[in-house]
C-alpha cells in the first residue's frame, strides 16, 4: 500500500492593502459517465453526432414518457465511490430539481439531493515539491445533463441541441480542503486519473465530459485551523462559485482573480454576496452570474416517476472484487518491486496505457533500465512526434528486446539507441536486426586491444599528456570507438586504457 505519511503544503497566500490572506477552496466535479446509453433512456451518448439526433421520447419530454433507470449508470457511480474509498449507499432516491433551462424540456432536472448513491470518500492529492493534501469528499449523486444552447450561428437566434440531455453526471462534491490554486488543479488531475484507470469518466475536458464549479472564500490566518476544529462555517468567509470550468490553466487564473476581487470588497469595508459567477479568461475577471440559489429556491421533491433506488451488498462487493489496481497501489508497487524512484513512478502511473506498458517491459527486466527507456527515449520521442502511447510504433515487446541485448552485453547503450531509432521507424525484432547488420558489440579484448595498440603507437605525445594528467584517457576511450564503429563494449575499452597508461 502506499505511504501516506507526508507532509503537508502551505496554503495560499495573497497579499491585500491591509491584511495577508488565505484560500479556501472546495469542488463540486461533474463528470460524465462512461456509458452507452442516457441515464433514463437508451438514446446514444455518442460525442459529434447530427444535432438533435440522439434524442428519445423522455429525453425530449413528450408526454406520457417515463424515466427507467440505466442500471450500468448506477454500476458506474458505485465503481468510482468505491475507487474513492467512500461509502456506497444502498438505499438512494432521485429528486427533481425544479428551475427553467431552454435546454432542458422537461423544465426539472432529475438529481439525487438528499439520498446520494455515494457517501462521504477521499482523495490523495500529490504535488510536484514532495507535498500532499487528503481531500474529504462529500458525496457523488447522480444526475441528468442538461442540452447546449447555441448562440453564435445567427444574429437574431439562439439553438438547441438535446443530444446531451439526459447523459448521466456524477457530480463529486468536495469539502473546502483545499487550499490553493495549484491544489485545485492537482486534486482535478487526480480525480480525472482514477476515473479514467476505473473506466468510469474519460476525462475529457474538451468535450465538456469533465467539468467543475470552483467554490472560493477568502479567510485570514488561523480561521481556517478553527473552522476544522470546530466544522463551523462561519469561521470563513462568504464563498463563491465560479460555474462550468473545464481547463485546469483557467481553473488556477479564475480562482487567483476570484480571491483578489474577495479581499478587495472585505478591506474596502464592503461584504462579499454569494452568488454564482463565470470566468472570462479575455478580460481576467469574473462576473455575476446570479445570485447563488439555495435547495428550497429550486423546489426539491422526490420524483414521482422513479422508485427508490435498492442495491445488494452482494452485488457492490463484486464491482469492488473486479476493481482495477488503481493509480496510488500501482505507484506503490512501482517503487517496491522495481525500484522506481517517486518521480519515475509517478510518471509511469499517471494514465492506465503508460503503467500497462511499463508493466508488461519491466516483467522480468530491471525496473530501473526498463524506466529509462520508456520515459526518457520513447516517451521523449512519442512527444517529439506528438504521439500517444497506444500509437506507439513500438511495442512493449520490441522494447523489451532492446533491452534484453544490453543487459546481455550484446550491444552497447549507444548502439541500443542506433536500434531503438531503426525499430521505432522500420519495425523488426531487435535482435534479427543486430545480426543482420551487423550491429553486435565487440566483446573480443584482443580485437580491442589490437585498436587501442595502434592508437597509442601513433600518438605519442597524447600518450605522455594522458600519463601526467589520467583525465585525458578519456581520448583514447573515444579514439577506440570511434575504430571499432562505436561497438566495442565500452567498459572493457576504460579497463584496456587504464591499464596501457598506467
Amino acid at each position: 500500500m502506499l505511504d501516506l505519511t507526508y507532509e503537508l503544503p502551505k496554503p495560499k497566500v495573497i497579499a491585500g492593502a491591509k491584511h495577508d490572506w488565505e484560500l479556501v477552496i472546495g469542488m463540486e466535479v461533474h463528470a460524465q459517465v462512461s456509458s452507452n446509453a442516457k441515464l433514463f433512456s437508451g438514446a446514444s451518448t455518442q460525442f459529434g453526432a447530427e444535432p438533435n439526433s440522439n434524442v428519445a421520447f423522455v429525453d425530449a419530454a413528450m408526454p406520457g414518457m417515463l424515466p427507467v433507470i440505466n442500471e450500468y449508470c448506477v454500476e458506474q457511480a458505485v465503481r468510482t465511490g468505491l475507487g474513492l474509498k467512500a461509502d456506497i449507499n444502498l438505499w438512494s432516491a432521485f429528486d427533481r430539481k425544479n428551475y427553467f433551462y431552454p435546454d432542458l424540456p422537461q423544465g426539472y432536472q432529475i438529481s439525487q439531493l438528499y439520498h446520494p448513491i455515494v457517501g462521504e470518500g477521499e482523495v490523495l492529492v500529490e504535488l510536484g515539491d514532495g507535498t500532499a493534501r487528503m481531500v474529504r469528499i462529500e458525496r457523488i449523486h447522480m444526475e441528468q445533463d442538461a442540452g447546449k444552447s447555441i448562440h453564435d450561428m445567427d444574429p437574431s437566434m439562439s439553438f438547441v441541441d438535446l443530444n446531451r440531455t439526459g447523459v448521466c453526471l456524477m457530480e463529486i462534491v468536495s469539502r473546502p480542503d483545499i487550499r490553493g490554486p495549484e491544489e485545485a488543479a492537482a486534486y482535478i488531475a487526480k480525480l480525472r486519473q482514477i476515473m479514467r484507470y476505473l473506466g468510469t469518466c474519460d476525462g475529457n475536458m474538451q468535450n465538456g465530459n469533465l467539468r467543475a464549479d470552483v467554490n472560493v472564500s477568502i479567510c485570514r490566518a488561523g480561521q481556517y485551523e478553527k473552522y476544522q476544529e470546530t466544522q463551523d462555517f462561519s469561521h470563513l468567509g462568504t464563498r463563491c462559485e465560479i460555474k462550468n470550468m473545464n481547463s485546469m490553466r483557467f481553473i488556477q487564473q479564475a480562482i487567483e482573480v476570484e480571491a483578489r476581487r474577495q479581499i478587495a470588497i472585505v478591506e474596502a469595508g464592503g461584504e462579499v454576496e454569494q452568488e454564482t459567477r463565470l470566468y472570462d479568461p479575455d478580460k481576467g475577471e469574473t462576473r455575476s452570474m446570479r445570485s447563488k440559489e439555495e435547495a428550497h429556491d429550486y423546489r426539491y421533491f422526490p420524483d414521482p416517476d422513479l422508485l427508490p433506488l435498492e442495491i445488494e451488498q452482494d452485488w457492490v462487493d463484486g464491482i469492488k472484487a473486479a476493481l482495477p489496481e488503481l493509480p496510488d497501489d500501482k505507484k506503490a508497487r512501482f517503487i517496491k518491486d522495481f525500484g522506481l524512484t517517486d518521480y519515475d513512478a509517478s510518471v509511469l502511473t499517471a494514465d492506465l496505457e503508460s503503467a500497462s506498458y511499463f508493466d508488461e517491459v519491466a516483467k522480468g527486466r530491471s525496473g530501473k533500465l526498463a524506466a529509462n527507456w520508456v520515459i526518457n527515449e520513447l516517451f521523449g520521442r512519442l512527444k517529439k512526434d506528438d504521439k500517444d502511447i497506444t500509437d506507439s510504433p513500438v511495442s512493449p515487446a520490441q522494447l523489451g528486446g532492446v533491452i534484453d541485448l544490453i543487459a546481455s552485453d550484446a550491444i552497447s547503450g549507444k548502439i541500443a539507441k542506433d536500434l531503438f531509432e531503426i525499430v521505432y521507424t522500420e519495425g523488426g525484432d531487435p535482435a534479427q536486426i543486430v545480426e543482420e547488420r551487423g550491429m553486435k558489440q565487440v566483446t573480443d579484448t584482443g580485437a580491442i586491444e589490437a585498436a587501442l595498440d595502434e592508437i597509442i603507437a601513433a600518438n605519442p605525445a597524447q600518450v605522455e599528456k594522458a600519463k601526467e594528467n589520467p583525465k585525458l584517457a578519456g581520448w583514447f576511450v573515444g579514439q577506440v570507438m570511434k575504430a571499432t564503429g562505436g561497438k566495442a563494449n565500452p567498459k572493457a575499452v576504460n579497463e584496456l586504457v587504464a591499464k596501457k597508461l598506467g
